[in-house]
């Protein structure tokens, strides 16, 4: 009866899922995980025997509603909905199956959560990214982007007289030295290699500021692809360490006396039947068009709101603060490092296809698909109002004083998850573009690790962040 089931599942497949069962057949993958994002930013998820791979690709695999009303503390949170009664199918993505090469015999699919019925499911966040590429598409426009995360490579210690673990970084080198290509190269070469092995073709690396922090960028991607590529990536950074004996946290302040990790949200328009550029016009002074222009008005107008998506941890507010190279205004500006919003000066002879957009406030404790498909909105937004971003700020703003940034229009960015929840939570166009149980259930999610912080120390908040994140 279990191999007909099986057979029956294989017959339903498409050729992508075909070759997936073929795969897995011919290098006798044992396990395959289907993957998720949660409201914490947690990834998740569960794994089919390669003996079931065939029906569970069709069926999916069941998992209870309460998950996604799930905190990255595992405390389940009071969500209509989302309680002990329901199920969802996790549903995985033929198309982005990747043998694991950190974790041999296994292998790895992005999913969607979907009603028994295979209907989309409203708190899904693969979901609500779809939501977000189709309505770009209706304005004759899709999205390439990448994720540029940075993290924090050492070792996981016993804290002093059973105190909680520690974060001991590799290395004490400094920003772009030597030394630090050299501490960190064996874990860098094994990490090149299972990305690369992956699909994820590696672009830059350098050891980054603070002690034992690594930066390595991966090449663009639609905005699915970029999405899926950061889970991912996430994914792999941690997965490598591990089998080195070596802790990997993309946390953004996992060692508070350091510079945080960010995860630097590149973007581009792209007209697809011209196949060009809509952000690149070679006569403006920065490279940048007019519709380059509404969507940096969008995500000036949303960035207070945005922060609760795109840097969605309690930890992210220890990174995002003045003279942290983070951006803490809401602002953009040529080459500025310290603006929210960075015009990226061109690559290569082709000025114009290059031209992109870099969000500096992001960060990898944020689900990636809520993250970007928020941006999108935002920057949409922007495009259908006509919505003019103001003075480019070509200077770091805090030096500017408050009466110059009122003058501009430039506002500090929120400084505690709380504030940022609250600026989302009178935002009408991302709590529409969420929908009302999605963004219930994040509201609640993220208020509950608010207050959990709030009363504990510094410590409690480091320890949980590097070792979820």
């Amino acid at each position: 009866m279990a191999d007909r089931h099986n057979v029956t599942g294989v017959q339903r497949l498409g050729p992508t899922g075909l070759r997936v069962v073929e795969h897995a057949e011919t290098e006798r993958i044992e396990l395959i995980r289907f993957l998720y994002a949660d409201h914490g930013g947690v990834i998740r998820g569960k794994a089919t025997s390669r003996s079931r791979l065939g029906e569970r690709l069709a069926s999916g695999i069941g998992h209870t509603v309460a998950m996604m009303a799930m905190n990255m503390l595992d405390q389940l949170q009071e969500v209509e909905h989302l309680g002990p009664v329901g199920e969802v199918r996790l549903v995985p993505d033929p198309a982005t199956f990747v043998p694991l090469p950190y974790a041999p015999g296994a292998a790895a699919m992005l999913s969607d959560l979907r009603r028994i019925d295979g209907s989309p499911w409203p708190a899904c966040p693969r979901t609500f990214l779809r939501e977000a590429i189709a309505a770009l598409a209706g304005e004759g426009h899709v999205a390439v982007a990448a994720f540029e995360p940075e993290f924090t490579l050492g070792r996981r210690v016993p804290g002093p007289e059973g105190s909680l673990d520690r974060l001991v970084p590799v290395d004490d080198s400094l920003c772009y030295s030597t030394t630090g290509f050299d501490q960190a190269h064996d874990y860098t070469m094994n990490l090149v290699h299972a990305l690369e092995t992956q699909g994820l073709r590696v672009e830059h690396y350098h050891p980054e500021l603070g002690h034992g922090q690594q930066e390595l960028s991966i090449r663009h991607a639609s905005a699915m692809r970029a999405a899926d590529n950061q889970v991912i990536y996430r994914e792999t950074v941690r997965g490598v360490a591990s089998r080195m004996s070596l802790w990997a946290s993309l946390a953004p302040k996992p060692l508070a006396d350091q510079a945080g990790n960010g995860a630097h949200l590149h973007l581009s328009l792209w007209d697809p039947e011209l196949r060009v550029n809509a952000f690149g016009d070679p006569s403006d002074r920065y490279g940048l068009s007019a519709t380059g222009y509404r969507f940096i008005g969008g995500l000036i107008a949303h960035l207070p709101a945005l922060t609760a998506l795109t840097c969605g941890s309690v930890n992210s507010f220890r990174r995002l603060a003045p003279r942290m190279w983070s951006s803490a205004y809401a602002c953009y500006g040529m080459d500025n490092r310290e603006a929210a919003v960075r015009i990226c000066s061109p690559l290569g002879e082709d000025a114009e296809a290059s031209a992109n957009l870099e969000l500096k406030p992001s960060d990898s404790s944020a689900n990636p698909y809520l993250s970007l498909g928020a941006v999108i909105h935002a920057g949409l937004d922007g495009i259908r109002r006509d919505l003019d971003p103001g003075e480019a700020v070509n200077v770091d703003p805090a030096t500017l004083g408050e009466a110059r940034l009122s003058a501009l229009g430039v506002r500090r960015l929120p400084a505690t998850l709380d504030e940022a929840l609250d600026a989302l939570e009178a935002d009408d166009v991302l709590m529409d573009a969420l929908g009302p149980l999605r963004s219930s259930a994040y509201l609640a999610v993220k208020r509950s690790e608010a207050r959990a912080f709030a009363l504990e120390d510094a410590d409690y908040e480091l320890f949980h962040h590097f070792r979820v994140f």
